[in-house]
């Protein structure tokens, strides 16, 4: 196991910095197609990653680490991505119109909303399911319902239950012995840690037993899939490290966390950059450099307070 030693917020901060210049390089891929909304790929594919870019603008202006020209232009890119991308909202509710009971206009909303942004068309469209009984009813694992909760209270839907009420029934919620942690029940554990927490904001409210177990078990892990070199998850991981009361913000892990990145300031999920078609290539990695500023922004924050 690596002996926790304090990172530079300067390489923690350059490695946000540079993912957001490849993010705003990019943009225009992150765009729906007609074909996209043909084969119905809106509803993930292209959906998930505006949502996943909502959330990291959030968390970067909400951690109050941008200088005058980052903010400038994360506020130019959510701009872009509401007003182009979502069609100020619009794009969300023909969806939530045509597909009642699905989450994902609900989900890719939430960050937008916390931002200042509104649609009441689409407020009003995902009122609607709320008052059947379906909704209810929806058959979901533990870590989406607690998604689906979070992102209701997110976006003032409902007051109700804490997000912590499914928490027991998750794989983190049940303190599973260590070693049977595979790449699928990582991912959730890091997303019920982000759904606990709203994405960092209150750390305070994940549970001093599921603090507890994280905090002795997750430095085995974070080696684990760093000797991996698998950076997509590695970065989730970091970003849950930096939601614990005591992080490890290990220097030995972000050198090399940081040395995977592209010159463009792009992350691989697993490995080297891919190579190919750029629009094929941004599908591949776009999610692990939204990542990359995820961990950043949270690990930055917390070294510097």
């Amino acid at each position: 196991m690596t002996t926790a030693t304090t990172a530079s917020p300067a390489v923690l901060h350059h490695v946000g910095e540079r993912a957001l210049d490849w993010l705003d390089a990019q943009r225009d891929h992150f765009r729906l197609t007609d074909h996209d909304r043909a084969t119905n790929l809106a509803l993930g594919e292209r959906l998930k990653p505006i949502g996943e870019l909502g959330i990291n603008m959030r968390v970067l202006f909400r951690e109050g680490l941008a200088g005058s020209r980052q903010r400038e232009r994360g506020g130019a890119l959510l701009d872009f991505a509401w007003r182009e991308l979502l069609d100020g909202g619009a794009l969300l509710a023909d969806i939530q119109r045509s597909e009642p009971l699905s989450p994902v206009p609900m989900e890719v909303y939430a960050p937008f909303y916390e931002c200042g942004y509104r649609n009441l068309a689409l407020e009003e469209a995902l009122a609607v399911p709320r008052r059947l009984r379906s909704w209810a009813a929806l058959e979901v694992l533990p870590n989406r319902q607690m998604a689906l909760r979070a992102a209701e209270r997110r976006i003032g839907l409902t007051e109700g239950g804490d997000v912590r009420e499914n928490l027991a029934r998750t794989w983190l919620g049940q303190l599973p012995e260590p070693w049977t942690l595979q790449m699928d029940t990582a991912y959730n554990l890091t997303h019920t840690v982000f759904h606990l927490s709203n994405w960092g904001e209150a750390p305070s409210r994940i549970p001093s037993h599921v603090s507890d177990y994280l905090t002795q078990w997750l430095p085995a892990w974070i080696d684990e899939w760093a000797q991996r070199e698998h950076w997509d998850l590695l970065g989730e991981l970091l970003v849950v490290d930096a939601c614990l009361p005591t992080p490890a913000l290990d220097a030995d892990i972000w050198e090399r966390f940081a040395a995977a990145q592209a010159p463009s300031g792009a992350m691989p999920i697993q490995y080297g950059m891919p190579e190919g078609d750029p629009g094929d290539v941004f599908d591949l990695v776009h999610h692990p450099t939204l990542v990359a500023a995820f961990a950043s922004a949270m690990a930055t924050s917390r070294a510097l307070s």
